[in-house]
């Protein structure tokens, strides 16, 4: 006899492709059906990031986001994941919606391939990296994490101090 799950709950939730210029967007349906890549947003200071990002939190009703993770090819981090990962807590803690990490190796690459998008400036290659993200996401069985607790929260508050200073990140 097959075990009986539950349908998943359904939920707007919006993906970030982030680089140091430029934030990728995708965003899909409540179910989950369909994604779509949206317009990108030019890098500024943080605080003005999160405004421009919680009016597209408020506009779209999301309920989580979904930073994709330049991890190397085997998996470990770079020095571009771990500002993600720190950039991702922040905006996830500041809005007060759950988050979750997916390895986006080659995201890039495979956007460009797909859309034609190679030396593309405009940020519509983040943004379609970003819904690759999400799809990715999708597939693999989407988790939320609430960043007030759990252990997102505990690497934020610890500050892993040694990769800060490996990546030669500022907070």
């Amino acid at each position: 006899m097959l075990a009986r799950h539950a349908p998943p709950i359904p939920r707007s939730v919006l993906s970030l492709d982030i680089g140091q210029r430029r934030i990728g967007l995708a965003g899909c349906d409540p179910l989950g059906i369909t994604v779509k890549p949206l317009q990108p947003l030019q890098r500024s200071l943080f605080h003005l990031d999160l405004a421009r990002i919680g009016e597209v939190c408020s506009k779209r009703i999301i309920h989580g986001l979904v930073i994709g993770l330049p991890l190397d090819k085997n998996g470990n981090i770079t020095c571009q994941a771990y500002h993600c990962q720190r950039y991702g807590l922040r905006l996830a803690r500041a809005l007060g919606i759950p988050l979750a990490m997916v390895n986006e190796h080659g995201s890039s690459l495979e956007a460009a391939a797909l859309h034609g998008l190679y030396g593309d400036r405009s940020g519509r290659l983040d943004s379609a990296a970003a819904a690759l993200i999400l799809e990715q996401w999708l597939r693999e069985g989407p988790e939320l994490e609430l960043i007030r607790s759990g252990k997102l929260a505990k690497f934020l508050e610890a500050g892993d101090h040694n990769n800060q200073h490996r990546a030669g990140y500022q907070s």
